[in-house]
């Protein structure tokens, strides 16, 4: 199964000013491009804040939040809460049929699937903004490589770059 790590930022490297921030400031083309892809693969991956601050489950897909309490989320038709390990996880996507899984942070969990080096590739939306302070991609330092696949201007300004991690080139 291949995962995507799916991303906009600022141009200062931050995904939120802080973890409740709702990612009303990445703009209409990001989210267009957001939707597709998820939708396409058909599964979105994401964390209990970051569905919280979603509040809903994306439509159209499914939606794996992780959490500690999956108890506490009321029932979809399209939501599994789990607190599986990762490689739990696209163990079973894979079995139900899923051949793509998109994931969609926050960064403790995008650095617990990095960390356990299953993140295929990545696509980051560069809004062309700046916070300051804020959150960055993952929690915790990483030491990946990455080769550029394609890089493209989705709307004036904001570039989304595509990567693939290379896991055997130390950096």
């Amino acid at each position: 199964m291949k995962l995507i790590l799916v991303m906009a930022m600022t141009a200062d490297g931050k995904i939120a000013r802080h973890g409740d921030h709702f990612p009303d400031w990445t703009g209409k083309a990001d989210k267009r491009m957001f939707k597709k892809i998820t939708t396409e693969a058909g599964v979105v991956i994401m964390g209990a804040r970051t569905f919280d601050t979603i509040g809903k489950p994306l439509p159209g897909r499914l939606n794996v939040v992780i959490t500690r309490s999956p108890e506490r989320y009321p029932p979809y038709d399209n939501l599994v809460c789990t607190s599986d390990p990762p490689e739990t996880i696209l163990a079973k996507l894979s079995d139900q049929g899923y051949q793509t899984a998109i994931l969609s942070g926050g960064a403790m969990i995008n650095s617990l699937f990095l960390r356990a080096r299953l993140i295929d590739e990545m696509m980051v939306t560069v809004i062309p903004i700046m916070f300051g302070q804020g959150l960055s991609m993952f929690s915790e330092p990483m030491h990946m490589a990455l080769e550029l696949l394609t890089a493209r201007e989705i709307d004036p300004g904001v570039l989304v770059l595509h990567y693939r991690f290379v896991y055997d080139r130390l950096v």
